[in-house]
Protein backbone atom coordinates (compact mmCIF):
# COMPACT_ATOMS: atom_id res chain seq x y z
CA UNK A 1 0.00 0.00 0.00
CA UNK A 2 2.91 2.20 0.52
CA UNK A 3 4.44 1.34 -2.16
CA UNK A 4 1.29 1.98 -4.47
CA UNK A 5 1.21 5.47 -2.30
CA UNK A 6 4.78 6.71 -3.02
CA UNK A 7 4.22 5.59 -7.03
CA UNK A 8 1.22 7.54 -7.01
CA UNK A 9 2.83 10.61 -5.87
CA UNK A 10 6.10 10.10 -7.52
CA UNK A 11 3.86 10.50 -10.98
CA UNK A 12 2.06 13.19 -9.66
CA UNK A 13 5.49 15.25 -8.90
CA UNK A 14 6.60 14.34 -12.50
CA UNK A 15 3.08 15.16 -14.18
CA UNK A 16 3.32 18.32 -12.13
CA UNK A 17 6.78 19.71 -12.61
CA UNK A 18 6.15 18.63 -16.27
CA UNK A 19 3.13 21.11 -16.67
CA UNK A 20 5.34 23.44 -15.02
CA UNK A 21 7.85 23.09 -18.07
CA UNK A 22 5.36 23.27 -20.41
CA UNK A 23 3.84 26.27 -19.33
CA UNK A 24 6.57 28.19 -20.25
CA UNK A 25 6.57 27.51 -23.42
CA UNK A 26 2.97 28.14 -23.66
CA UNK A 27 3.35 31.56 -22.27
CA UNK A 28 5.98 32.38 -25.13
CA UNK A 29 3.34 31.17 -27.45
CA UNK A 30 0.74 32.79 -26.37
CA UNK A 31 2.64 36.18 -25.95
CA UNK A 32 4.08 35.80 -29.53
CA UNK A 33 0.17 35.05 -30.91
CA UNK A 34 -1.11 37.65 -29.19
CA UNK A 35 1.82 40.24 -30.83
CA UNK A 36 0.83 38.69 -34.03
CA UNK A 37 -2.72 39.17 -33.67
CA UNK A 38 -2.39 42.76 -32.40
CA UNK A 39 -0.07 43.82 -35.54
CA UNK A 40 -2.12 41.95 -38.14
CA UNK A 41 -3.08 45.72 -39.80
CA UNK A 42 0.50 46.85 -39.93
CA UNK A 43 1.99 43.42 -41.65
CA UNK A 44 -0.94 43.54 -43.84
CA UNK A 45 0.14 46.82 -44.67
CA UNK A 46 3.71 47.33 -44.92
CA UNK A 47 4.88 43.84 -45.10
CA UNK A 48 8.72 43.24 -44.68
CA UNK A 49 9.40 46.76 -46.35
CA UNK A 50 8.56 47.73 -42.58
CA UNK A 51 12.24 46.29 -41.56
CA UNK A 52 14.18 49.03 -44.12
CA UNK A 53 11.32 51.75 -43.56
CA UNK A 54 13.12 54.75 -41.72
CA UNK A 55 9.93 56.90 -41.59
CA UNK A 56 7.71 57.43 -38.60
CA UNK A 57 4.76 59.74 -39.44
CA UNK A 58 1.39 59.30 -37.51
CA UNK A 59 -0.44 62.18 -39.23
CA UNK A 60 0.00 60.46 -42.74
CA UNK A 61 -0.04 56.38 -41.15
CA UNK A 62 3.37 55.97 -42.55
CA UNK A 63 5.41 53.37 -40.32
CA UNK A 64 8.71 52.30 -40.66
CA UNK A 65 10.89 49.93 -37.80
CA UNK A 66 14.79 51.11 -39.02
CA UNK A 67 15.25 54.01 -36.90
CA UNK A 68 14.32 51.80 -33.99
CA UNK A 69 15.61 48.45 -34.60
CA UNK A 70 19.39 50.43 -35.55
CA UNK A 71 18.43 52.32 -32.25
CA UNK A 72 18.08 49.07 -30.24
CA UNK A 73 21.16 46.90 -31.52
CA UNK A 74 23.42 50.39 -31.49
CA UNK A 75 22.81 51.18 -27.81
CA UNK A 76 23.34 47.03 -26.65
CA UNK A 77 26.44 47.15 -28.33
CA UNK A 78 27.85 50.16 -27.53
CA UNK A 79 26.51 48.55 -24.19
CA UNK A 80 28.43 45.22 -24.37
CA UNK A 81 31.75 46.44 -25.46
CA UNK A 82 31.86 48.75 -22.05
CA UNK A 83 30.02 46.33 -19.73
CA UNK A 84 31.76 43.11 -20.73
CA UNK A 85 35.58 44.33 -19.83
CA UNK A 86 34.65 45.89 -17.03
CA UNK A 87 32.55 43.46 -15.41
CA UNK A 88 35.52 40.34 -16.38
CA UNK A 89 38.16 42.62 -14.12
CA UNK A 90 35.61 42.88 -11.10
CA UNK A 91 34.63 39.38 -11.12
CA UNK A 92 38.81 38.63 -12.08
CA UNK A 93 39.43 41.05 -8.81
CA UNK A 94 37.16 39.30 -6.67
CA UNK A 95 38.20 35.56 -7.23
CA UNK A 96 41.64 35.99 -7.72
CA UNK A 97 43.58 39.31 -6.57
CA UNK A 98 40.84 40.71 -3.38
CA UNK A 99 41.63 40.48 -0.32
CA UNK A 100 38.71 38.20 1.56
CA UNK A 101 37.80 41.20 3.85
CA UNK A 102 37.08 43.25 0.71
CA UNK A 103 35.05 40.43 -1.36
CA UNK A 104 31.69 40.23 0.39
CA UNK A 105 31.09 44.05 0.71
CA UNK A 106 32.45 44.77 -2.85
CA UNK A 107 30.11 41.81 -3.93
CA UNK A 108 27.00 42.96 -2.50
CA UNK A 109 27.64 46.59 -3.92
CA UNK A 110 27.68 45.61 -7.02
CA UNK A 111 24.72 43.57 -6.55
CA UNK A 112 22.80 46.37 -4.98
CA UNK A 113 23.39 48.06 -8.34
CA UNK A 114 21.00 45.47 -9.81
CA UNK A 115 18.73 46.34 -7.72
CA UNK A 116 18.20 50.10 -8.50
CA UNK A 117 15.07 50.84 -10.41
CA UNK A 118 16.23 51.45 -14.19
CA UNK A 119 14.12 54.92 -14.40
CA UNK A 120 16.68 55.87 -11.03
CA UNK A 121 19.28 55.50 -13.62
CA UNK A 122 17.25 57.16 -16.69
CA UNK A 123 17.01 60.35 -13.92
CA UNK A 124 20.81 60.31 -12.91
CA UNK A 125 21.45 59.87 -16.63
CA UNK A 126 19.82 62.99 -17.82
CA UNK A 127 19.74 65.27 -14.75
CA UNK A 128 23.61 64.46 -13.99
CA UNK A 129 25.46 63.07 -16.46
CA UNK A 130 24.55 64.56 -19.72
CA UNK A 131 25.16 68.20 -18.79
CA UNK A 132 28.78 67.17 -17.92
CA UNK A 133 28.93 65.21 -21.01
CA UNK A 134 27.82 67.55 -22.91
CA UNK A 135 29.77 70.53 -21.80
CA UNK A 136 33.06 69.27 -20.73
CA UNK A 137 33.53 65.69 -22.35
CA UNK A 138 31.64 65.60 -25.82
CA UNK A 139 32.67 68.10 -27.53
CA UNK A 140 36.71 68.00 -26.62
CA UNK A 141 35.84 64.12 -27.76
CA UNK A 142 34.15 65.58 -31.41
CA UNK A 143 37.41 68.31 -31.78
CA UNK A 144 40.22 65.29 -30.91
CA UNK A 145 38.78 63.48 -33.81
CA UNK A 146 37.54 66.13 -36.17
CA UNK A 147 39.06 65.49 -39.24
CA UNK A 148 39.89 62.18 -39.05
CA UNK A 149 38.88 59.54 -41.99
CA UNK A 150 36.09 57.26 -40.68
CA UNK A 151 36.44 58.30 -36.82
CA UNK A 152 35.68 62.33 -37.34
CA UNK A 153 32.37 61.25 -38.86
CA UNK A 154 32.06 58.43 -36.56
CA UNK A 155 32.29 61.31 -33.03
CA UNK A 156 30.65 64.25 -35.07
CA UNK A 157 27.95 66.26 -34.39
CA UNK A 158 26.67 69.21 -32.02
CA UNK A 159 27.26 68.06 -28.49
CA UNK A 160 23.77 67.66 -27.33
CA UNK A 161 24.75 65.32 -24.45
CA UNK A 162 21.84 63.08 -24.99
CA UNK A 163 22.19 60.78 -27.62
CA UNK A 164 22.84 56.80 -28.69
CA UNK A 165 26.22 56.82 -27.15
CA UNK A 166 25.02 58.44 -23.59
CA UNK A 167 21.95 55.51 -23.85
CA UNK A 168 24.57 53.21 -24.46
CA UNK A 169 26.62 53.88 -21.54
CA UNK A 170 23.54 54.14 -19.49
CA UNK A 171 22.48 50.61 -20.35
CA UNK A 172 26.37 49.20 -19.77
CA UNK A 173 26.29 50.78 -16.38
CA UNK A 174 23.00 49.13 -15.46
CA UNK A 175 23.88 45.44 -16.95
CA UNK A 176 27.21 45.49 -15.37
CA UNK A 177 25.83 43.62 -12.02
CA UNK A 178 24.40 41.20 -13.92
CA UNK A 179 27.06 40.23 -16.13
CA UNK A 180 30.13 40.53 -13.23
CA UNK A 181 28.03 38.51 -10.84
CA UNK A 182 27.12 35.70 -13.16
CA UNK A 183 30.91 35.69 -14.12
CA UNK A 184 32.02 35.73 -10.32
CA UNK A 185 30.08 32.63 -9.41
CA UNK A 186 31.04 30.34 -12.23
CA UNK A 187 35.11 31.77 -11.24
CA UNK A 188 34.19 30.44 -7.93
CA UNK A 189 32.90 27.45 -9.30
CA UNK A 190 36.50 26.46 -11.06
CA UNK A 191 38.20 23.57 -8.66
CA UNK A 192 40.98 25.12 -6.97
CA UNK A 193 43.38 21.94 -7.98
CA UNK A 194 42.81 23.15 -11.19
CA UNK A 195 44.38 26.82 -10.65
CA UNK A 196 46.64 26.00 -7.73
CA UNK A 197 48.26 23.36 -10.34
CA UNK A 198 48.57 26.27 -13.13
CA UNK A 199 50.05 28.85 -10.48
CA UNK A 200 52.54 25.57 -9.39
CA UNK A 201 53.98 25.56 -13.26
CA UNK A 202 54.65 29.60 -12.65
CA UNK A 203 51.16 30.89 -14.80
CA UNK A 204 50.70 34.22 -14.09
CA UNK A 205 47.22 35.46 -12.62
CA UNK A 206 46.42 36.69 -15.80
CA UNK A 207 47.58 33.24 -17.62
CA UNK A 208 45.63 31.15 -14.90
CA UNK A 209 41.92 33.70 -15.71
CA UNK A 210 43.02 33.16 -19.39
CA UNK A 211 44.06 29.83 -19.78
CA UNK A 212 42.24 28.23 -16.87
CA UNK A 213 39.27 29.76 -15.77
CA UNK A 214 37.68 31.01 -18.86
CA UNK A 215 38.12 27.70 -20.72
CA UNK A 216 36.13 26.04 -17.81
CA UNK A 217 33.54 28.55 -17.28
CA UNK A 218 32.82 29.75 -20.85
CA UNK A 219 29.15 28.78 -20.88
CA UNK A 220 28.29 30.13 -17.90
CA UNK A 221 30.40 33.60 -19.14
CA UNK A 222 28.74 33.35 -22.75
CA UNK A 223 25.22 32.66 -20.44
CA UNK A 224 26.26 35.92 -18.77
CA UNK A 225 26.85 38.03 -21.43
CA UNK A 226 23.49 37.27 -23.11
CA UNK A 227 21.34 37.93 -20.03
CA UNK A 228 23.59 41.38 -19.87
CA UNK A 229 22.38 41.93 -23.62
CA UNK A 230 18.82 40.85 -22.69
CA UNK A 231 18.26 43.33 -20.26
CA UNK A 232 20.46 45.75 -22.59
CA UNK A 233 17.34 45.01 -25.52
CA UNK A 234 14.65 45.51 -23.35
CA UNK A 235 15.32 48.37 -21.57
CA UNK A 236 13.06 50.89 -21.68
CA UNK A 237 12.82 53.90 -18.88
CA UNK A 238 16.32 54.62 -18.32
CA UNK A 239 16.96 54.63 -22.49
CA UNK A 240 13.63 56.66 -23.08
CA UNK A 241 15.68 59.52 -20.38
CA UNK A 242 19.19 59.96 -22.64
CA UNK A 243 17.94 58.49 -26.61
CA UNK A 244 16.58 61.80 -27.36
CA UNK A 245 13.74 59.72 -29.02
CA UNK A 246 13.89 60.90 -31.95
CA UNK A 247 12.82 59.04 -35.49
CA UNK A 248 16.16 59.90 -37.43
CA UNK A 249 18.78 57.63 -37.96
CA UNK A 250 22.15 58.24 -36.16
CA UNK A 251 24.88 60.21 -38.17
CA UNK A 252 27.17 59.39 -35.79
CA UNK A 253 27.52 57.69 -32.42
CA UNK A 254 26.41 61.06 -30.18
CA UNK A 255 23.35 61.75 -32.68
CA UNK A 256 19.70 61.54 -30.86
CA UNK A 257 17.70 58.52 -31.95
CA UNK A 258 14.96 56.11 -30.76
CA UNK A 259 14.68 52.48 -29.62
CA UNK A 260 12.01 49.81 -29.74
CA UNK A 261 11.05 49.61 -26.25
CA UNK A 262 11.39 53.74 -25.93
CA UNK A 263 8.91 53.81 -28.80
CA UNK A 264 6.99 51.71 -27.41
CA UNK A 265 6.84 53.64 -24.18
CA UNK A 266 6.43 56.97 -25.66
CA UNK A 267 3.25 55.85 -28.13
CA UNK A 268 1.62 53.54 -27.05
CA UNK A 269 -0.77 55.05 -24.54
CA UNK A 270 -1.93 57.21 -27.26
CA UNK A 271 -1.74 55.33 -30.15
CA UNK A 272 -4.74 53.45 -32.01
CA UNK A 273 -5.68 51.86 -35.35
CA UNK A 274 -2.55 52.05 -37.51
CA UNK A 275 -0.31 53.52 -35.04
CA UNK A 276 -0.59 50.76 -32.42
CA UNK A 277 -0.54 47.80 -34.66
CA UNK A 278 2.98 49.44 -35.96
CA UNK A 279 3.83 49.90 -32.40
CA UNK A 280 2.96 46.18 -31.73
CA UNK A 281 4.75 45.09 -34.38
CA UNK A 282 8.16 46.60 -33.18
CA UNK A 283 7.30 44.63 -29.78
CA UNK A 284 7.31 41.22 -31.86
CA UNK A 285 10.35 42.46 -33.82
CA UNK A 286 11.86 43.19 -30.46
CA UNK A 287 10.84 39.96 -29.42
CA UNK A 288 12.32 38.01 -32.48
CA UNK A 289 15.31 39.83 -32.22
CA UNK A 290 15.67 38.40 -28.50
CA UNK A 291 15.20 34.84 -29.59
CA UNK A 292 17.90 35.03 -32.32
CA UNK A 293 20.55 36.45 -29.56
CA UNK A 294 19.26 33.12 -27.61
CA UNK A 295 19.58 31.16 -30.12
CA UNK A 296 23.04 32.16 -31.32
CA UNK A 297 24.16 31.81 -27.90
CA UNK A 298 23.28 28.29 -27.62
CA UNK A 299 24.81 27.38 -31.31
CA UNK A 300 27.86 29.33 -30.10
CA UNK A 301 28.11 27.28 -27.46
CA UNK A 302 27.25 24.02 -29.11
CA UNK A 303 30.19 24.99 -31.10
CA UNK A 304 32.47 25.54 -28.68
CA UNK A 305 32.06 22.24 -27.13
CA UNK A 306 32.13 20.31 -30.55
CA UNK A 307 35.89 22.02 -30.86
CA UNK A 308 36.59 20.85 -27.66
CA UNK A 309 35.81 17.58 -28.36
CA UNK A 310 37.64 17.15 -32.04
CA UNK A 311 40.75 19.27 -30.56
CA UNK A 312 44.18 17.61 -30.21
Amino acid sequence: MKNHSNALMDLLFKNLTRSFAFLVFILLAAIMASLIYGSRESIAQHGLAFLWTNEWDPVRNVYGALVPITGTLLTSLIALVIAVPISFGIAMFLTELSPVWLRRPLGTAIEMLAAIPSIIYGMWGLFVFVPIFQQYIQPHIIDLFEGVPVLGQFFAGPPFGIGVFTAGLILSIMIIPFIAAVMRDVFELVPPLLKESAYGLGSTTWEVVWKVVLPYTKSGVIGGIMLGLGRALGETMAVTFVIGNSFNLPNSIFSPSNSIASALANEFNEAGGMQKAALLELGLILFLITTIVLAFSKVLLLRLSKSEGTSH
